[in-house]
This record gives C-alpha cells, structure tokens and sequence, in this order.
C-alpha cells in the first residue's frame, strides 16, 4: 500500500469533530484500496488535475476564438490563470496567520499518499488554484467553466483522500479561489479586453480571433418562438459570457 500509515485505532484519533472524522471517512477509502488506485490518485490529485486544466483552457481558447467577440471573450480566458496566481498570493499571508500543520501531524492512523509536506494545511493550495481557474473559465464559457468547478471539487477530494488536508481546508481552498475569479473579474476584464482588441488589429491576430467561420447564438426571440411552436431549437454553441 502506498504512503505512510500507522496503527493507531482511528475511533480514537477521530474525536467529535466533523472535520476530523470526515477526513477519517474519505482517507479510510485509501486504507482499503489496491495499491494502483492510490497511486493513481496521488498522480491526479498533484499533478493531473491542474494539466487536465490546462489541456481545458487551450480547448476554450480554441473555441473561443470563433465567437463574434473573441477578443472579450478571450480577455476572460486569459483571467483564469491571473486569477489562479492572485489566488494563491493571497493565500500565502493567510497560511500564515492561521498556522494549521498538517492533519497526520495531530493524527495518527491517516493513510498518507505524498510524504514531504511539511508546510501549513489551511487553506489548501491545489483547490485555491483548481477553483479559481474553474471560476474564471465559467466567466469566460459556462460549459467550459462547469467542467473546470467539477475538477476543482475533485482536487479537493483528492486532497483529502490522500490524507494532505482537512476537508475544511479543501472548502476555505474552494472560496478562496471562487472569491478571488468573481470580485476581480470585472476590473480583470477592464484591463484584458482593450489588450485583446489591440492583439487582434495586429498580426499575432490569430492568437484572439479566429480566420475560419464566425460562430453566433440565435437571438433569444428566435429560440423562444420556436419552443413556443414546439419546434426544436436550432443547435448552437454555447458562446455566451456568464459574467
């Protein structure tokens, strides 16, 4: 079995408090795992989320750059990694404040999947950093960005399952994150999008807009007219902007 484990009675170590005890419930899942499964998520947990997240915002910006305000639109995508960045600046006087080590230095009997963390839990990085992105992509396209909040949720369990954070920590990691992509998005869009417009007057054009066909939505008269008639709405992209 990967990881670090001991044998002290996990009843005892758990204690009355939910945080604990949860974090108990979700690592005992390594404990009773084959060794493959817990090696596979410690790859996804530290380092597969964050490139699935990467190979995510490469395919927005791909689809992106076919809309009728691909400049704007792309303004939003390049938000997503400052966002990601910003978030875990913050993060760095908060871990400071809080000081919270890490959950198998307080408890024993954690099944531990990465062994040399020796800084502080709260709040955890990965999900400060996954959520952010995951926000910031939503801004920019919802399906998109929905796909990029489900892999942060699944980094947060990761963390957690490799008995790295509380759960507590993975949440104040989700906020965080979430809090940073959404209060600064406007004045991110504010700086970004004239930077675009400019990239797209240029001959690095193509980095913000697309030389193929133009994709547009319908105007919502047309989709409603139709579901009104009960004929089915015309397929589309979804293009639009969820700011």
């Amino acid at each position: 079995m990967a990881g670090l484990a001991t044998g002290y009675p996990m009843p005892q170590a758990r204690g009355g408090n939910p945080d604990t005890s949860t974090l108990y419930d979700i690592n005992g899942l390594a404990k009773d795992a084959p060794g493959w499964l817990d090696h596979t998520m410690e790859f996804i947990g530290e380092y597969g989320i964050v490139l699935g997240l990467a190979v995510l915002m490469v395919l927005a910006w791909w689809s992106l750059r076919r809309r009728q305000d691909a400049p704007a639109a792309v303004a939003a995508l390049l938000w997503a990694p400052l966002a990601a960045g910003l978030a875990l600046l913050v993060n760095i006087p908060i871990r400071g404040f809080v000081k919270r080590p890490r959950p198998f230095v307080d408890h024993t009997g954690l099944e531990v999947l990465v062994k040399g963390k020796t800084d502080y839990s709260f709040v955890s990085d990965h999900a400060t950093l996954t959520m952010a992105i995951g926000v910031a992509l939503f801004v920019a396209n919802r399906k998109y960005g929905l796909i990029g909040i489900g892999l942060a949720f699944l980094e947060g369990f990761c963390r957690v399952y490799m008995g790295v954070h509380y759960p507590t920590d993975v949440v104040g990691g989700l906020a965080l994150g979430t809090a940073v992509a959404l209060l600064l998005a406007p004045l991110a869009m504010m700086a970004l999008t004239p930077l675009t417009r400019a990239v797209a007057r240029t001959r690095c054009a193509w980095l913000v807009r697309s030389a193929g066909p133009v994709a547009a939505a319908p105007p919502p008269l047309v989709a409603a007219e139709a579901a009104e008639a009960g004929r089915e709405t015309p397929r589309h992209r979804d293009n639009d902007l969820a700011a």
